[in-house]
């Protein structure tokens, strides 16, 4: 990216539309800006120009302005400078000296929390902008969707972009698959996010660029079009995170049976002899021989490759050899209990039989130098080939009708989960024309231009998603679509329910940054995440690391395990990781797998939670024990890498070195409550006081250290797949979910009259929004000799579980009795 930067001077007040907005405009007329208050905690900058204009479809539409219920008051304003407070955030804006200085901060603190940079904030640079900020040294930044460990992003640079990083370095690569331009400033203070709607490439500068005169800055370089960026202000991480979602929304629904072990490995699908289809089979087949549950199969795009040479990729076709009868074989597969993931890619190469009627349509993006349909190299048959083709323009009415209809035909023959991958839209040129005929694009009916650097090329990852996401609502009414996505923006969010890191690669370092990389993603929204167990690509796991990944994986919202181990000798088909891989660990594997099943409940609630509050899964150690200075101050901490939060219950560590058998982990501490401790949850009668590090054994064939907040609990199931509620149909005669039990965390001996109190929700695992969610409250106090037990429950009236009875685990070796205020069942 060039630099042609003009810093616009002497800007003049224009009339605003408030007393908590204000409206600039440059001495010759050229440059506007604006900043206004939305709602408590969130405001909206904007910087443009008839030559930097905002694109009519950006990742946030303008959410509607609500202070009613806030208290304002207006603070003293001069001719050129204003200022205002939102209950406790104070705002100021400042353009004595030339270019307007926001600052931002909460009441009675120091120093504003946000600050411009002084003499050079809003900036016209080409047919983009940048924007300078103050850098907030030694404090923790998070955020920008997915971007290689460590967590803390400070004194870092990044590429807001996103491509197809096959076989990355955890640690180094940059771009990864995700462009969501959210950075979060995190301090025991308060916290700040700043979010940028555009989808444009981008760059930023955390606090890793530094002058003498400018000193060190955060800096946002955004390729194209004009500033729109959201500023976030709240006392946690937690906050920032919720009032994100107010803006973007939520995270979706997901189907329970997403939560339970979900296989897959591109050699299936691309095998010739045995057939596809028959080698699918088998695999299920030895599953059962085995006894590891299974509820779902990624199926690589290896159905689509042609018959006859040349054996492309062709997305919405079938290879009629590996899958003589789809829909017989979709049948068969669902009798084993195992639900079809279909691997779609958004690109057509040019022997694809509808090539051709997909150009005349106008279905592709258009090169402006040969005024045709723009051609690139894309990925097809095996590890490194390619073909000549075109990527579909969803902003075409042809080609995302022609996406919705691929779509709707797969849903009919069977397949349950539609897997949007390659979709990062590596586009060569940012001179490449949009269609714009789609109707639902131009959101704003403006004549801004085509070209598809201004609009963005990840806008068309969100209305993939958005396609993907409509056939599905419409062949399946009743059920809530599951769309599993690759690549992402915060828009694409609202119709994809789930993401993963992409092709990681195997190796002890890369289980280790991946924890990293889920603490970001999750911050962002990314709450149903997870990464390939194993690895994708790379060599085969040892047996001891197989198992620590799959003990790691255990405690993530997604668990698969899914590959493409190329090699020079094998370089189109690949090998694959399964649990019985190697004999001497299949029986760790599997306990392992069914430790999973037991845990959906939990893991499910944590989904609702996400779904209705924002929260995710997976937190950082910091989350909810901001008043701990270890957690800022530590590096390991902050790097995100070896222990996290699952839940506010359970509290995850990690082996991630051949041969370790303990494993240091760190006990936040909560000033609230002086008597917190932790419960080691391998080793169940060994407390922790928290505010310390403690060593815990972790030998590779038992498990790696997982501690329980004392006063917590968990509910928890079968060890086994079971079917949902809401299910209108049991092809493999899946038992009902109707076990429930409740793994309970209690102090050692009496509570001394306190009561613990934990609530999990549950619904019938199916239905689309709205959810008829179920909340269970347990409250739990203990003596030396018995534990106490309630249950309330608040059943919403379209939803009640098949269990009826509640099951009390205690932790091994506790001999106390359970006593139940009520008369549910107990052991």
């Amino acid at each position: 990216m060039g630099q042609s930067e003009i810093v616009p001077l002497d800007f003049q007040a224009q009339p605003s539309s408030s007393d908590t907005s204000v409206h600039l405009q440059s001495a010759k007329g050229e440059y506007d800006f604006s900043f206004e208050a939305l709602r408590p905690g969130l405001f909206r900058t904007a910087f443009t120009s008839p030559n930097h204009q905002l694109p009519p479809h950006r990742a946030a539409p303008l959410p509607p302005k609500n202070l009613q219920q806030a208290k304002v008051q207006t603070g003293i304003s001069a001719a050129k400078s204003k200022s205002f407070q939102i209950d406790n955030i104070e705002a100021r804006i400042d353009w004595t000296t030339g270019p307007p200085v926001l600052s931002l901060g909460f009441s009675g603190q120091d120093a504003p929390i946000y600050s411009d940079l002084p003499h050079r904030a809003y900036v016209a640079d080409g047919p983009g902008i940048a924007h300078y900020t103050r850098y907030n040294k030694g404090t923790l930044h998070v955020g920008l969707g997915e971007k290689a460990a460590p967590m803390d992003l400070s004194n870092r640079h990044f590429v807001l972009s996103a491509t197809d990083s096959f076989g990355y370095d955890v640690y180094r690569t940059d771009p990864l698959y995700k462009h969501i331009p959210l950075l979060i400033n995190a301090t025991p203070q308060g916290c700040v996010g700043v979010f940028s709607s555009s989808h444009a490439r981008g760059f930023y500068s955390v606090g890793s660029e530094m002058d003498g005169m400018w000193g060190r800055f955060k800096v946002y370089r955004q390729e194209h079009g004009g500033l729109e960026q959201y500023i976030i202000l709240g006392a946690t991480i937690k906050d920032v995170v919720r009032i994100y979602a107010d803006l973007v929304g939520y995270p979706l629904l997901v189907p329970r049976w997403a939560f339970g072990y979900l296989a897959g490995g591109m050699r299936y699908s691309m095998l010739d002899e045995p057939r596809a289809s028959d080698a699918l089979m088998e695999f299920a087949g030895k599953l059962k021989k085995h006894d590891i549950p299974c509820s779902g199969f990624q199926m690589s795009s290896g159905y689509t490759v042609a018959e006859t040479e040349p054996k492309t990729r062709n997305v919405f076709t079938w290879n009629r050899h590996r899958f003589p009868d789809p829909k017989g074989f979709m049948d068969a597969f669902h009798k084993e209990g195992i639900r079809l993931i279909a691997n779609v890619k958004p690109y057509v190469l040019a022997n694809h039989p509808e090539y051709e009627k997909l150009k005349a349509a106008g279905a592709f993006f258009t090169d402006p130098v040969t005024d045709d349909s723009a051609q690139a190299r894309l990925w097809s048959a095996g590890g490194g080939e390619s073909g000549v083709g075109g990527h579909i323009d969803f902003t075409s009415e042809a080609g995302y009708r022609w996406w919705y209809e691929g779509i709707r035909d797969l849903k009919r023959v069977g397949i349950d989960c539609i897997w949007n991958d390659n979709n990062e839209y590596t586009i060569p040129n940012d001179q490449w024309k949009c269609a714009l005929t789609e109707p639902s694009v131009n959101q704003e009916g403006q004549d801004v231009g085509n070209e598809v650097g201004f609009w963005g090329r990840s806008l068309n990852t969100e209305l993939m998603g958005k396609s993907s996401y409509e056939a599905t609502l419409e062949i399946e009414p009743d059920q809530r679509p599951f769309i599993l996505t690759r690549s992402a923006t915060a828009g694409t969010l609202r119709y994809c329910a789930s993401a993963w890191s992409g092709d990681n690669v195997t190796s002890w370092e890369g289980m280790k940054g991946a924890n990293a990389l889920s603490l970001g993603a999750g911050m962002c929204l990314m709450q149903c995440y997870g990464h390939d167990i194993g690895g994708f690509e790379g060599p085969q796991p040892s047996p001891e690391l197989l198992v620590r990944w799959c003990q790691q994986g255990i405690y993530s919202s997604r668990f698969a395990i899914n590959c493409f181990k190329t090699s020079p000798e094998n370089n189109s088909v690949g090998d694959v990781i399964e649990p019985w891989m190697y004999e001497e660990t299949t029986s760790l594997v599997r306990d392992i797998i069914k430790r999973r099943y037991e845990l959906i409940p939990y893991l499910y609630s944590l989904a609702l939670d996400s779904h209705l509050t924002a929260t995710p899964p997976q937190r950082w150690v910091g989350w909810g024990y901001d008043k701990d200075p270890e957690v800022w101050k530590n590096k390991i901490l902050t790097d995100g890498e070896t222990q996290y939060w699952l839940g506010d219950a359970l509290l995850v560590g990690g082996v991630f070195e051949a041969g370790a058998t303990t494993a240091k982990v760190y006990l936040p501490e909560d000033p609230s409550d002086p008597e917190l401790q932790f419960l080691d949850v391998n080793n169940p009668q060994t407390y922790y006081k928290a505010g310390q590090w403690i060593e815990v054994s972790a030998k590779w064939d038992e498990s790696i250290p997982v501690l329980a907040k004392v006063g917590a609990a968990i509910p928890v199931g079968r060890a086994e797949q079971t079917l949902a509620v809401g299910e209108k149909t049991n092809p493999a005669s899946l038992p009902l979910d109707d076990y429930r039990a409740v793994e309970l965390f209690p102090p050692k001996g009496s509570s001394n009259g306190r009561v613990y109190t934990t609530t999990w929700y549950e619904d019938d695992g199916i239905s689309p929004p709205p959810a008829s969610i179920s909340t269970f409250e347990l409250r739990y106090k203990t003596t030396d000799e018995a534990v106490e037990v309630e249950l309330v429950k608040w059943l919403q009236p379209d939803f009640d579980p098949a269990w009826k009875e509640l099951v009390v685990v205690l932790p091994k070796g506790d001999k106390r009795s359970v006593s139940w205020v009520g008369g549910l069942k107990s052991s």
